[in-house]
C-alpha cells in the first residue's frame, strides 16, 4: 500500500486501490556521462503539467475519466547506484505485487534497470521497446558497469537475445553497434518497423522505456546527452502511442529530463504531453 503524494502529477490523484496504474519518480543521475541535472526531471514534469489539459485531443481521452496514482519520487542515494537500484527495484516490485502497472518518471536512464529487474521477476518471458538517441549496450562506461550509457546491456544480461527493440538509435561506439547486431534488433534513426514488431510481439509481457532524447534537441533541448538528427515530438507521440495500446505493456519509464538546460521549459511540457499521452493509451 502506497500512501498519495502531497503534489502530484495533473490527473494522476486517484486513489492507490483504484489505479491500474501508478507512478512514481526516481531523481537519480549520478552517472551521467556529460552533463548532470536529470535527478529534477520528475519534479519538473509535475510542476509543469498543470500546465497542460487532462483531455487529449488526439485520443479523445481525458485523464479524469481513469483512475491514475502518482505516489512521488523516491528519496535515493545519490552516492550508490546500487542502492538507488535496489530502492527503485523495491518501489516497482511493490506495485507489480498488487497488480498494477509501474509508470517511472526518471532520472538517468540508468534507473530503468531497477524497475526492470522487478518486472522481469515477475514476468521472466518480459520483452523490451526502447526508444532512444543511445544505444546504451556499452559493457562498461569507464569500467563502470552501472552507467547510464550501460543500462540496456545490464538488461540484456537478464533476458539475453531476442527480446529487446530498439527505435531511434543514432549514437553509440562501433563496439555497441556490433553488438547490437548480433544481440538485439535495433532500427537506428527512426520508429519505421514498430507496427510490424508490436504485431510479432503479439500479447507477450513488454516493459517500454523512452529516453525522451530520442527527439531532436531542436524540439528537446533540455536535455544531458543531446544528439541531433532525432525524431519530431509527433513522430515520438504517434509512436509511444502505438506500444502502450499494446495490451500487455506490464511497465513504463520516461527518464533523461534534463530541465535547467531548457529554460523555457518546452521540453519539460513536451516530457508532460508525452506521459499524458503514454497514460491515456495504456487504457484501451
Amino acid at each position: 500500500m502506497l500512501n498519495k503524494n502531497i503534489e502530484t502529477i495533473l490527473g494522476c490523484d486517484a486513489e492507490y486501490e483504484d489505479a491500474s496504474t501508478v507512478l512514481f519518480g526516481a531523481p537519480f543521475d549520478s552517472t551521467t556521462s556529460y552533463r548532470p541535472g536529470t535527478r529534477f526531471g520528475s519534479s519538473a514534469i509535475r510542476h509543469e503539467s498543470f500546465g497542460m489539459e487532462t483531455y487529449s485531443p488526439y485520443q479523445d481521452k481525458d485523464m479524469t475519466d481513469y483512475a491514475f496514482f502518482d505516489s512521488g519520487d523516491i528519496e535515493l542515494c545519490i552516492g550508490s547506484s546500487q542502492l538507488a537500484l535496489e530502492a527503485i527495484e523495491e518501489r516497482a516490485r511493490t506495485i507489480l505485487a498488487d497488480g498494477k502497472r509501474p509508470f517511472m518518471l526518471g532520472g538517468e536512464h540508468l534507473v530503468t534497470l531497477g524497475a526492470f529487474r522487478a518486472a522481469a521477476e515477475k514476468y521472466p518471458d518480459i520483452h523490451i521497446v526502447h526508444f532512444d538517441a543511445h544505444a546504451d549496450l556499452r559493457e562498461d562506461y569507464l569500467d563502470v558497469k552501472l552507467s547510464h550509457a550501460c543500462v540496456i546491456r545490464r538488461c540484456w544480461d537478464i533476458i539475453g537475445d531476442g527480446k529487446i527493440f530498439q527505435f531511434g538509435i543514432r549514437s553509440g561506439d562501433r563496439e555497441e553497434f556490433a553488438f547490437g547486431k548480433d544481440h538485439v534488433t535495433t532500427r537506428k534513426f527512426d520508429f519505421e518497423g514498430l507496427e510490424e514488431t508490436l504485431d510479432k510481439l503479439g500479447n507477450v509481457p513488454v516493459y517500454f522505456t523512452v529516453d525522451l532524447d530520442v527527439m531532436d534537441p531542436s524540439v528537446f533541448p533540455g536535455t544531458g546527452t543531446p544528439e541531433p538528427g532525432g525524431v519530431t515530438f509527433d513522430q515520438l507521440r504517434k509512436a509511444s502511442t502505438l506500444v502502450c495500446q499494446k495490451p500487455n505493456v506490464v511497465a513504463c519509464d520516461i527518464n533523461e529530463l534534463s530541465p535547467h538546460y531548457d529554460p523555457s521549459g518546452i521540453s519539460a511540457m513536451a516530457a508532460c504531453k508525452i506521459l499524458r499521452e503514454m497514460l491515456l493509451a495504456l487504457e484501451n
